[in-house]
């Protein structure tokens, strides 16, 4: 039986996966036309799955030589002597065990490079080796290399890649020119940026070594119908009746199709929550489960979200960004020659999304928002404390009171911080609020951003709670006309979610307001205002 899988390579023989075939159609027309190019993509976004692929896809026209630069150890890129012993022998271990075509002179070639004395040896060496193999090899060689950034500081890697560019060159100023038909080289950074120096005596002048490659725009992330169509396989075997079009379609709005929080989710679902949380498996395909999962996720320790919050901690500069974005609803234009916004999306933090830079997806979002409130709660540990003992009070038969929460939020937030100031902007009030919400919701219950509608004058959270949604709209004040307009906002809003029940926190600075939380009704909707 199939199994979702969130490590390593991923098989269609064994594991349910999404169907990539439209994908390797577009990365082919790319190798046919011959091009160096570079996928460059965020950790566990299915790079090394794609390269496995695309192997097999290109086999029957191809002589594809796969190679990982994980297996070469920090000594085999000390000298060029010691990268061509290293490259000469990872190519012989792959002709060894079948995973490579190589005719048996040139073997004889690699063989003697091994045993040649390493002072003695430079890349033009290798790459004469290679060009002759080129040149008698009954099929096109097309050569791939993963896990390219354990080199990527190197200058022998640098050398290398301009003896590739060299290669690449020569092929376009002469078509009989013996070269690699296409050098795909995959990664997180993208080394089409890195720099050499053109010669020892000139610190000045620099030059890309792989300014010969191709834009890769090929989108990697999974569609909510490839989605579907993995779903479609999972039922064919397990017969538990979703719906599997509305389920890819949630699965999609968590994650954006990023690939290890698809198959994250998936996997726990199918393997985790029944019996413990759900009786059978078609109670667990459900938006209830889809739920339970993103909470599991977001409450865990995994590779994927170690990696992210180790970047932070490294650059604060990208993590600064992120809060201007997410606490301050600041609007920020995507800018890829920006550094900070060129590293959050190397990172896999962030999107372009009409012309702004947006965390990259639902799930990223909720966990960046838990971290910054974190760090909050240490700093407003008093507030905290209030929506932890209270807990309690604010769940009635399973269902949160929301109306009650906003109510002991706006006395206790008065309490605190005492009356609202003029230098009070709405990202305070967010986090506030945020910081309260989190303790009686946590361990049970989720909440998100709508990024449609996070700005600085309005922000809508919301809330997932043993299969309840909660929509609550924050926002500053700005007299009766503009709450009018929210009011109309947040009840078309409702509409989207199916809801007949919204909230509303206005943070105002009226001297005159009417502190507390009242009860309108608003197109056959019922809206609680609260008023701070």
């Amino acid at each position: 039986m199939k199994r979702f899988k969130t490590t390593g390579l991923c098989n269609p023989a064994k594991d349910y996966m999404v169907d990539i075939t439209e994908r390797l159609v577009k990365i082919k027309a790319m190798v046919d036309y011959g091009d160096y190019f570079t996928i460059n993509r965020a950790r566990q976004f299915g790079k090394t799955t794609t390269l496995a692929a695309l192997k097999k896809y290109l086999s029957e026209q191809y002589n594809v030589l796969s190679l990982d630069f994980q297996s070469m150890s920090n000594s085999s890129f000390r000298t060029e002597g010691s990268f061509v012993k290293a490259f000469a022998l990872n190519l012989l271990e792959k002709a060894e065990f079948g995973q490579a075509v190589i005719p048996e002179d040139i073997i004889s070639e690699f063989k003697a490079l091994i045993v040649t004395d390493t002072d003695d040896l430079d890349l033009r060496m290798l790459f004469l080796v290679i060009l002759r193999w080129c040149g008698s090899s009954e099929k096109p060689i097309v050569m791939f290399i993963d896990e390219i950034d354990s080199a990527s500081n190197n200058q022998v890697f640098l050398d290398f890649l301009a003896q590739l560019r060299l290669m690449y060159l020569e092929r376009e100023a002469d078509s009989d020119y013996p070269a690699f038909r296409s050098v795909i080289l995959a990664g997180v950074t993208d080394i089409k940026h890195l720099k050499s120096k053109i010669r020892d005596d000139d610190q000045s002048k620099v030059n890309s070594p792989w300014n010969i490659a191709a834009p890769f725009n090929i989108d990697m992330s999974l569609s909510a119908d490839g989605i579907k169509g993995m779903l479609d396989d999972y039922e064919a075997d397990h017969n538990t009746g979703m719906d599997t079009a509305n389920i890819a379609q949630l699965i999609y709005d968590y994650t954006s199709g990023y690939p290890f929080l698809v198959s994250h989710i998936c996997q726990i679902i199918d393997e985790e929550l029944v019996p413990d949380k759900f009786k059978t498996l078609a109670d667990a395909w459900t938006r209830n489960g889809i739920d339970e999962a993103v909470k599991i996720i977001l409450n865990e320790k995994n590779t994927l979200f170690d990696s992210l919050i180790g970047k932070l901690t490294n650059y604060p500069e990208i993590k600064n960004i992120l809060h201007r974005v997410l606490m301050e609803g600041v609007s920020i234009s995507y800018n890829a020659y920006n550094e900070g916004i060129g590293q959050l999306v190397t990172y896999g933090f962030i999107k372009s999304q009409n012309g702004k830079a947006v965390v990259a997806n639902r799930i990223f979002e909720t966990l960046l928002y838990n971290m910054f409130c974190t760090e909050g709660d240490i700093k407003n540990n008093v507030f905290t404390s209030e929506g932890t003992l209270a807990k309690n009070i604010f769940i009635k038969d399973g269902r949160l009171d929301m109306r009650l929460i906003m109510e002991r939020f706006i006395k206790t937030y008065t309490e605190v911080f005492g009356p609202l100031e003029d230098k009070f902007k709405e990202k305070d009030g967010r986090e506030q609020f945020l910081l309260y919400l989190r303790p009686i919701i946590n361990g049970t219950g989720n909440y998100y951003i709508e990024a449609q509608t996070r700005d600085q004058t309005r922000t809508d959270i919301v809330v997932d709670y043993l299969g309840q949604q909660y929509i609550i709209e924050l926002k500053v004040w700005r007299g009766e006309r503009y709450n009018s307009e929210g009011e109309k906002q947040l009840s078309a809003y409702l509409d989207y979610f199916g809801l007949d029940v919204g909230y509303m926190l206005s943070f105002n600075f009226n001297k005159k307001k009417t502190v507390g939380v009242e009860r309108i009704s608003i197109d056959g909707k019922t809206l609680y205002e609260g008023t701070l």
